[in-house]
């Protein structure tokens, strides 16, 4: 096929389809991702307890009975897209909560780090800020990925909020995107791609190293966000 060379054209850019993410552990300094499963059933309802709030913006949750989260596990741990991992800090030893691998997408180099549910207990601990670099760096670095999406309901400023810190670059809100639990959901919409993710990386790193923690696990400075 030919092109005119009168009219514009992105960057020739490598087609060769990505790999697709396994479902296989990582093991990070604070935290081990494990792949989601009905193993993890107890410690996650035990998570969930008073943590209502914490499904406010999800497709999913809260769940009034154990057998309704058992049922929801059953069926969201078997999927290949979103992929789940089970959160476990070194520090508790129990599943604290869980994260995704979604619409991947092989052909486009695109990915998104998504369906993030962090209860209370593991909110703005180190081991939340490394399972999430842990699943970026998996997409960006080992699979090759060159787009790595992050998207949130626009009222979630929490998650807008650990967009920015994580450094992706807002890119726009979709307006009446989706219905979630019978309202309106604008979804806004970040990312950061291959050629800005080494300077991220470093920066989250540096952030992650131990010598950013005082005795108590306390960090020491905040993770820059973009320059």
């Amino acid at each position: 096929m030919t092109t005119s060379p009168d009219l514009p054209l992105g960057e020739p850019v490598d087609p060769t389809p990505r790999p697709l993410p396994a479902r296989v552990p990582h093991h990070g300094a604070s935290v081990t991702l494990e792949p989601l499963g009905l193993a993890h059933l107890d410690e996650l309802w035990q998570a969930a307890q008073g943590a209502d709030a914490s499904w406010t913006y999800l497709g999913y949750g809260p769940f009034a009975t154990k057998a309704a989260f058992r049922a929801h596990l059953a069926a969201f741990s078997t999927q290949h897209d979103p992929m789940a991992w089970a959160v476990r800090p070194h520090a508790t030893g129990t599943a604290d909560g869980w994260l995704t691998l979604m619409d991947i997408q092989p052909a486009n180099a695109a990915i998104e780090i998504g369906n993030i549910w962090f209860p209370p207990r593991l909110q703005r601990t180190r081991a939340a800020t490394e399972a999430m670099f842990i699943l970026m760096r998996h997409a960006m670095d080992e699979l090759g990925y060159r787009r790595l999406l992050w998207k949130c309901n626009a009222l979630n400023a929490p998650s807008r909020r650990a967009a920015d810190r994580l450094g992706f670059i807002y890119e726009g809100t979709l307006r009446a995107h989706l219905v979630v639990k019978g309202r309106r959901r604008d979804t806004a919409m970040f990312s950061i791609l291959a050629d800005e993710w080494p300077a991220r990386r470093d920066a989250i790193l540096a952030w992650l190293d131990d010598s950013n923690f005082d005795a108590s696990g306390r960090a020491l400075r905040p993770l820059a966000r973009r320059g």
